[in-house]
């Protein structure tokens, strides 16, 4: 009997850690939130009201028109695959019974954003463009952070793929996600957008991407914090089971609903 009494403690130990850990990182979310919201436009250079608006010329205005296209292609075909992973979750226990290996789509879906972010999320980047690897992760913020979330999906889609054909079952692989998902979603609060700040709207344009990026970094956390909910035994523990998944969906269709 002891055993099992010892066993039941830590569980509620872990319990109660999990829930605590998602009251702070809610706290600290909408805190963060908030001082993002006041301080990430006047803190921007060239975003001064008094700064003189330039008119774009015809090859300018053609290349800002191309990156605006694969900048929102990009994010919506990342939010379809993320819609796709979030359903065969929510599905996956009644499809599995006939398709076992149904359980490996969801991590093949990371896996496959992360490769696409990877290689195709800046193409001013050889192979497709004149810049080197080297030269735009060391001095464009916006290219290393988009390489750094390609990593983490991919990180995250290796560990579970491998929790799914039983090659892994360390504790720490079940808190890989949760914790992983935690500092993504507090980086997208500090996503650096390229742009020509000079150009026309370009204030109206950069808040309105800034807003949607806080958007991602909220519904992001919220998936986090239920996927380690759901990981953690206690009496909600198959509630968060089905609220993570469904919040991985509701981040895929912002995702997809993208605009610059």
């Amino acid at each position: 009997m002891l055993p099992k009494q010892e066993e039941f403690t830590h569980l509620g130990l872990d319990a109660r850690a999990g829930i605590a850990l998602f009251s702070i990182s809610l706290v600290f979310l909408f805190s963060t939130l908030t001082w993002s919201q006041e301080h990430d436009m006047a803190s921007m250079p060239g975003m001064n009201m008094s700064s003189p608006v330039a008119s774009e010329g015809p090859a300018q205005a053609a290349k800002h028109l191309a990156d605006k296209k694969e900048s929102e292609f990009n994010h919506r075909l990342a939010g379809l695959l993320v819609i796709v992973a979030g359903i065969f979750i929510l599905s996956e226990r009644s499809l599995a019974k006939r398709w076992p290996m149904v359980r490996y789509v969801w991590p093949m879906c990371f896996l496959v954003v992360g490769i696409f972010l990877l290689v195709f999320s800046d193409t001013e980047i050889w192979p497709f463009g004149p810049q080197t690897p080297w030269h735009a992760l060391t001095h464009n913020g916006e290219d290393l952070q988009h390489k750094i979330f390609a990593i983490i999906l991919l990180a995250i889609g290796y560990i579970e793929l491998q929790r799914a054909r039983g090659q892994l079952s360390a504790r720490w692989a079940t808190w890989f996600f949760p914790a992983v998902g935690v500092v993504g979603a507090t980086l997208l609060l500090f996503h650096v957008h390229g742009g020509d700040m000079q150009a026309p709207h370009a204030m109206e344009t950069m808040e309105h991407i800034q807003k949607q990026h806080r958007w991602f970094a909220a519904t992001g956390l919220g998936v986090a914090l239920a996927n380690g909910l759901a990981e953690t035994p206690q009496k909600w523990q198959q509630l968060f089971k089905k609220v993570w998944p469904a919040l991985l969906i509701v981040l895929g269709v912002l995702l997809t609903q993208y605009t610059e």
